[in-house]
This record gives structure tokens, sequence and C-alpha cells, in this order.
């Protein structure tokens, strides 16, 4: 089994989505000792995030037509959608940021989202080409913004990540949340200790 295991926190080691997405690999590789791990780290390697440029080159534009500023950046681009084609599952750490999703991890999204070869339009709509993967994602949140809460309007990361992955075909989509994590030291340990029960349920 291959998975790809994907980090967008700008936090570091004070990561809880980064400690927790380590936690999920972790549990996986206990279960499957074979899997064979690709680990990106979005903000110690970032993409560039996408530009008229990109998408020329996405159609073919010519050598003579692409700026050379950004041959290297597209070819990153080019092995971040290999290594998103050839996954089986996904890890995916991702924080909300002023209710969405990091830029780092935005610009990843934005090169893995390609027509033809993760989705494709036909005359019945847009097709996902993504399925059969399992994604799981890990979100934290500084409060808290679940549907039962007063805030769930303002979640546009959770949301988002749900709509773009069922987009692509992916239909076993996981979320181990932690939230209230900015709420003071008492209410951070609680949330991590929630999420930790969710990924042992999700190992099990």
């Amino acid at each position: 089994m291959k998975l790809l295991h994907v980090d967008s926190s700008i936090l570091g080691q004070g990561s809880v989505s980064r400690t927790l997405s380590a936690e999920v690999v972790a549990a996986i590789r206990m279960r499957q000792p074979d899997t064979e791990v690709t680990y990106r780290d979005l903000v110690a390697n970032p993409i560039g995030h996408l530009t008229a440029d990109h998408l020329g080159a996405l159609r073919g534009a010519g050598a003579e037509e692409l700026n050379p500023r950004i041959e290297p950046d597209i070819g990153i681009g080019q092995v971040a959608l290999q290594e998103f084609l050839a996954a089986d599952v996904l890890v995916v750490g991702a924080p909300m940021y002023n209710f969405g999703i990091p830029s780092q991890l935005k610009a990843w999204i934005d090169r893995v989202t390609v027509a033809g070869k993760t989705f494709r339009y036909t005359e019945q709509g847009p097709e996902g080409l993504a399925g059969g993967k399992k994604v799981i994602v890990i979100s934290s949140r500084g409060g808290f913004f679940g549907p039962d809460t007063a805030a769930a309007a303002f979640d546009h990361q959770e949301t988002y990540l749900r709509t773009l992955f069922g987009f692509l075909g992916v239909t076993d989509l996981s979320f181990v949340r932690a939230e209230g994590v900015a709420l003071g030291a008492a209410e951070r340990h609680r949330a991590i200790e929630a999420a930790k029960d969710q990924v042992t349920q999700l190992a099990a």
C-alpha cells in the first residue's frame, strides 16, 4: 500500500495537526508494516501558487512560450500530481487559518486538481477520477466550528475539503478533528486527547 502524508501547518513542532497526522501514519504503519510512505511538507518545501504561466504549461504551451523562472516549479507540481495519483491512502494535515485552509495547502490542491488526470468533464457533468483512495484529514481549529455550534457557518475549511475531495471522486473520507486548541492549555490538551481517541478508532 502507498500512503501520501501531507502537512501544511506553519507552526512546526508546535503544530497540533502535524502531531496528529504523524500519529495517524504511525497507527496505519503499525497495522500494515509494509506501507510505503511518501512525505510532503508544504511549508519546508512549498509549491508555488498557480499562475497563468502554469496554466499555459498544463495546456501544452511550447517551451518558447514558457517563463523559464517557473520551469522548476512546474516540475515540482508534476511530481506532486504523480504522488497523489499513486497513493492508495492520503493523510492530510489541514489546520484552520482564518476560517479556511492554509494557502500552502491550496497551492498543492491546485496542482493535483487537474482536468483529465483527477477529474473530467462529461455530458452528464464533472466526474472524479480519484475514486478508490482513502483520505484522512487532520483538522485542527483554534475555536469550535462543528455543525452543532453557533460558528458553523464560518467553517470554510472542512466544508471545502469535503467538497474538493468529493469532486475528485473520493468517497472514503474521514476527519480527525481537534477543536478549541487556542482556548488555553487545558482545552488544548483535551482536544488533542480526544483526537487521539479518534485516531485509535480509525486504526481499529
